[in-house]
């Protein structure tokens, strides 16, 4: 029997998982990874740091696993993206990655606006004009760090570097370049005219592949740092909010995923393109179909930062519980009314959708002395959750229904989350079991990509709804409240923020 390897290259850790070609997944392991914030509103990871990570998880699964390393069949890579990376003549990394959340080229992001007509833009590529977009960070690196951007042979986003680092070849997958800025929706090719936006050569854009193409195999080094065998066949692999939410079942008009992984994803399932500047658009992994979607630049890793610095305490008596810090706050906030007076924005790393600003920050309204942690992590939990209602009220805007509603990665694991989610949408929410995330996605699509896996809906067998969680009408009630006021606070500081300056 084949066996299929999925690697996810994410924000806070590095996961591979092995998966058979009949519905079963054999074993999961992960890594941390450091995300670096030196300065306002930067966000940075060390490509080496991933590449470590996946050589430690690629032998400890060959471990746990019993499986025979000349039996894996195919390798998938998927990733958080737009991220950038700038390789050298040898393929190798000339500074740390910026992340798909770093909001730092805000001047760049604005000379590279001027150039054209936002409407025209979106028309032509599918997309708006966002901190996202790979041309102005390009134009920060070659203003600010010449000595690296003069060595700049290719620019590749994160799931794109480890597939290069496997298998010596470099490309792109295709929602890496969609989300780009620089491809034409209609053809899914590079356009002159967006290239030129950002002035630079084109030949740093590297080849465009889909998901489930076969890009090359794994290299007798790669083999030798992995444990893998040489000559192993890898695909060009998949954005990791896409993976997840096809992993999910997202795959008929108004199914709806809620992602709850270091940044928080948001994707609708559409048989159509639909572009809005305040939104981003993918491809689906299933040929044809669409994921009109957004992301919140900070959710878990806005709540880990809430555990790091306020939530000393509260790790002690984790430890004494046996419990997580997450999970311990969440049993303790569990008394905390929905009601409860406290708002906290999210915006720690400024805001991708809907809002696209740049200048936003992580705010913190209504706090008593008879608060306590307690209620800043119901708030924090609440200001996730207000931010996926402000996606959803975006796609009702735009005409898109919302029917099924799933819950997906490492968050969907808090009773308390979904429970606030199902509460603030007036919807059900199904949390997914046998969903160990994104990796799942990108093994599949190894599978397909090699021929073992014959059929999309094949992924169906792999994971199985869990429990739904029920919206309560009066707690509907109170959070559509503090959602309205939630709303109007940042309108309040949406110019604010600006004057805050840097440090």
């Amino acid at each position: 029997m084949p066996y299929l390897l999925g690697l996810d290259i994410g924000t806070t850790s590095t996961i591979g998982i092995v998966i058979d070609a009949e519905g079963n997944s054999l074993g999961v392991e992960s890594r941390p990874v450091t995300l670096h914030s030196d300065h306002p509103n930067w966000s940075e990871e060390d490509p080496a740091q991933w590449w470590e990570n996946v050589g430690a998880i690629c032998r400890a699964l060959l471990a746990k696993t019993g499986i025979a390393a000349k039996d894996i069949a195919a390798v998938g890579v998927t990733g958080m993206l737009p991220t950038v990376i700038l390789l050298d003549e040898a393929g190798r990394p000339l500074r740390r990655s910026i992340q798909q959340n770093d909001a730092r080229a805000v001047k760049e992001l604005g000379a590279f606006a001027a150039g054209m007509n936002e409407a025209d833009f979106l028309a032509l590529s599918g997309v708006g004009y966002s901190q996202q977009l790979v041309g102005p960070k390009l134009m920060w690196l070659r203003a600010h760090e010449p000595q690296h951007f003069a060595r700049a042979r290719h620019v590749v986003g994160a799931s794109d570097f480890i597939t290069s680092c496997l298998t010596g070849t470099i490309q792109v997958e295709h929602n890496w370049a969609l989300e780009s800025g620089f491809v034409e929706l209609a053809t899914g090719r590079y356009h002159p005219a967006l290239v030129g936006l950002a002035g630079i050569d084109s030949s740093l854009l590297a080849p465009i592949r889909k998901s489930h193409d076969v890009v090359g195999e794994v290299t007798a080094a790669a083999a030798a740092h992995t444990g893998l065998v040489a000559g192993t066949p890898v695909v060009a692999g998949c954005a990791d909010h896409v993976a997840s939410a096809f992993v999910c079942g997202a795959s008929r008009n108004g199914d709806l995923v809620l992602k709850f992984g270091g940044a928080g994803d948001i994707l609708l399932s559409s048989d159509k393109p639909v572009a809005d500047r305040r939104l981003f658009l993918d491809y689906h992994i299933v040929p044809g179909l669409y994921f009109p979607n957004g992301c919140m630049a900070s959710s878990g890793s806005f709540l880990n930062w809430v555990i790091a610095n306020w939530g000393g305490g509260a790790r002690e008596q984790a430890k004494v519980a046996g419990l997580s810090a997450h999970q311990y706050l969440d049993r303790e906030t569990l008394s905390v009314p929905a009601d409860s007076a406290v708002l906290f924005l999210p915006y720690f790393l400024g805001e991708k959708t809907p809002l696209m600003d740049p200048h936003a920050r992580g705010t913190l309204v209504g706090l008593g002395l008879n608060h306590d942690i307690r209620h800043v992590w119901r708030a924090a939990l609440e200001g996730v959750v207000f931010g996926f209602r402000h996606h959803v009220e975006t796609f009702h805007e735009l005409g898109l229904a919302t029917t099924r509603v799933f819950a997906a990665d490492g968050g969907a694991a808090s009773d308390l989350w979904l429970q606030i989610a199902a509460d603030a949408l007036d919807l059900p929410v199904t949390r997914v079991d046998r969903h160990p995330g994104s990796s799942l996605g990108a093994a599949f699509v190894a599978g397909i990509g090699i021929g073992a896996i014959k059929d999309w809906s094949a992924i169906a067998t792999y994971v199985s709804p869990g429990r739904t969680f029920q919206p309560d009408p009066q707690r509907h009630r109170q959070l559509d409240h503090k959602y309205r006021l939630w709303r109007d606070l940042y309108g309040r500081l949406k110019n604010f923020y600006p004057l805050l300056g840097g440090d």
